[in-house]
């Protein structure tokens, strides 16, 4: 079990079997970015010697955990609109961006040969589509050896910024699913068996003949599962890759959306995959522990400088550097500690 496949099934990067730390950097939510983050704390720790905790638990834990002061910061796939951020005293920012793709468990198949479009891929979550050899996938699909076997679907049973951006991007391809279901992290399904994270979903489809659920990109690689192409807005067949992800967010108005929330799903493009994403950090403008805050700022600082390798070889797409310069600039502006000092400056 290489390195992020171990952090994957734990599900938490601890730093209990280390040193006591003089300061405690704790986070907690998204499972959307946890490889990543994972993976930059382990370089963060050799490089530094400061350690980050940062609990998987899906983007709904997150926020609430934030909003409760329990943590650091939080993390969430669904960012806060502009007057939640202002009614908890939030800064939000976007630290990477990736992709949803629908992964499947279909013999003889193989990633990224079987093509869904939004509305087909709508009515399977609807439980309309019942069977894989269904006439709305076999007309995406002439070639293929599709089996009349049940279509199982399984989806996000906690509170998920990645199911947030599933449905949203539903929402976007059928109105049906808009009326019907809607967009949230959290949504009435009607159909399907619910699983715990990105983990649990992408171990549920592993191990399930004819399933098919919903992971970030990362997931879908390690745990070498079979990714559906899909049919974009600009009507052309794209696969999930870095390009495709970069596509989506090649005209998104960053610093003139609050807290930088811009949404990529359904993005136009000859180029864009469909189900794109940022994902994002809430840090209170006051916290309660200053130093801790003044570190996670330092850990995310050094992530933009020099993790960028690090998010691509896991197919993420680290933030463009005038982003980062408007987010650093937001920083020092925004958060300070009890007597008005800023936590963060060019010089960190």
């Amino acid at each position: 079990m290489n390195f992020i496949k171990a952090i994957v099934a734990a599900g938490v990067v601890a730093v209990s079997t280390l040193p006591a730390l003089a300061v405690d950097i704790s986070g907690a939510g998204a499972t959307f970015p946890y490889p990543i983050y994972a993976k930059w704390a382990d370089s963060y720790k050799k490089e530094t010697g400061n350690g980050l905790n940062y609990q998987s638990i899906g983007s709904g834990g997150g926020i609430k955990q934030i909003q409760a002061k329990t943590v650091t910061f939080g993390a969430t796939d669904m960012p806060l609109k502009g007057e939640e951020l202002e009614k908890h005293g939030l800064v939000q920012f976007p630290t990477v961006m990736g992709g949803v793709v629908p992964v499947v468990n279909l013999d003889g198949v193989a990633a990224g040969e079987l093509v869904l479009d939004g509305a087909t891929l709508a009515k399977i979550f609807q439980g309309e589509v019942k069977t894989w050899d269904d006439a709305a996938i076999k007309k995406l699909n002439p070639s293929a050896k599709l089996p009349s076997q049940a279509i199982v679907v399984v989806h996000r049973s906690d509170g998920s910024g990645t199911t947030f951006v599933f449905t949203d991007y539903l929402s976007k391809v059928s109105a049906d699913w808009k009326g019907k279901v809607g967009a949230n992290t959290a949504v009435e399904w009607p159909t399907g068996l619910g699983a715990k994270g990105n983990e649990g979903v992408a171990n549920n489809v592993a191990q399930t003949k004819g399933a098919i659920g919903y992971v970030e990109y990362a997931y879908a690689k390690q745990n070498k599962l079979t990714f559906t192409k899909l049919i974009n807005a600009a009507g052309k067949t794209v696969a999930p890759t870095v390009e495709a992800f970069t596509a989506s967010a090649a005209n998104a108005n960053w610093e003139g959306t609050p807290g930088f929330g811009v949404i990529l799903t359904n993005e136009k493009g000859d180029a864009s995959w469909p189900i794109s994403s940022a994902t994002f950090i809430l840090i209170h403008k006051q916290p309660q522990d200053a130093a801790a805050a003044t570190e996670a700022l330092k850990f995310f600082a050094w992530a933009y400088a020099k993790g960028g390798a690090a998010a691509q070889e896991l197919d993420y797409v680290p933030m463009p550097a005038n982003v980062v310069k408007a987010i650093q600039k937001v920083w020092a502006a925004d958060i300070k500690d009890g007597s008005g000092k800023a936590l963060f400056t060019a010089s960190n």
